[in-house]
């Protein structure tokens, strides 16, 4: 009886691929000049300024700068004017970012939502206006809104009430006022780009059920657009913190120190006094407070597991 025998095909050859180790440079080549322009004017810069914050430079009068440790950073947390800068700028950010563009973005987001479209459009167009001006030019109009023969005081007096110098009776406030009226179309935004991504169903189930516009609002609406909320948060906190240019056109933070917030103070120190390692210093530890806001947002955002 014959054998079948049995016939094995030949084994082909796979052609050998790149290890993972192997070809992971080359993803990186084309970051590579993009990485090196950060590192050059971002990163250079920035380790520059963490050089001279524990330095005593000056703009005049000294011939050689001198490291001195951190002779700068005691230096501040022992000034009044400094820990003055610093509830100020508490004050400014609570006032004018997490009460003032937050609350009224969310209010008027919500409320466009049930208005026609040429109301729409016409607030829109009227907040964001007032966004699309450049701070310095809010900061002058602002100035002539609330200096004492300004607009403000022209319609309390057309109305029969006391008027007063509000730049130097309430300096604080006013300026707040003033980053509120200029930063409020951004929230707007975020959270009409939130409130339109809320599915119709859900809102018109919890109707049916009798739930009211403010039950809806605060059980619904305010839980699904949570993260949109802290991401606004963020942002605004981290830009209020950074407002130079509309104090300083309004008041440059006087009378005499009384609206003058980190950023101010920053800039009194380092060009005005010339002491630009102190100055420095201070820029540094505004760095640091706006990284302490971002983690406590961030950790909010954080979805519950």
């Amino acid at each position: 009886m014959a054998t079948a025998t049995k016939v094995t095909a030949a084994p082909t050859e796979t052609p050998a691929r790149p290890g993972p180790r192997r070809g992971r440079p080359l993803r990186w080549l084309p970051l590579a000049p993009a990485t090196v322009m950060l590192l050059l004017f971002l990163g250079g810069p920035i380790a520059y300024c963490v050089y001279i914050a524990f330095t005593n430079m000056q703009l005049t009068g000294a011939s050689s700068t001198d490291f001195v440790g951190l002779d700068n950073f005691q230096r501040a947390f022992g000034d009044d004017d400094f820990r003055n800068a610093v509830v100020l700028t508490l004050l400014f950010t609570l006032l004018s970012s997490l009460v003032g563009q937050n609350t009224l973005g969310l209010a008027l987001a919500a409320l466009m939502q049930r208005a026609s479209r040429p109301v729409r459009t016409l607030t829109g167009s009227i907040v964001i206006a007032a966004w699309v001006v450049p701070e310095i030019v809010a900061g002058f109009l602002l100035y002539a809104f609330f200096r004492r023969e300004g607009t403000l005081n022209a319609l309390l007096d057309w109305l029969g009430l006391p008027s007063q110098n509000w730049l130097y009776t309430l300096p604080i406030l006013a300026v707040s006022f003033a980053n509120v009226w200029r930063g409020t179309a951004f929230s707007m935004l975020v959270y009409s780009a939130a409130l339109s991504e809320i599915p119709k169903e859900i809102t018109e189930a919890a109707e049916v059920d009798g739930a009211g516009g403010l039950g809806r609002f605060w059980h619904i609406t305010l839980p699904m657009i949570r993260r949109s909320i802290g991401t606004n948060l963020m942002l605004n906190t981290l830009q209020t913190l950074s407002v130079f240019g509309l104090i300083w056109a309004m008041t440059r933070g006087g009378p005499g120190n009384r609206s003058q917030t980190l950023p101010v103070f920053m800039y009194d120190q380092a060009f005005n006094k010339s002491l630009i390692g102190y100055g420095t210093a201070v820029a540094l530890l505004l760095l640091l407070v706006g990284a302490l806001f971002s983690v406590v947002y961030l950790r909010l955002m954080r979805e519950e597991v």
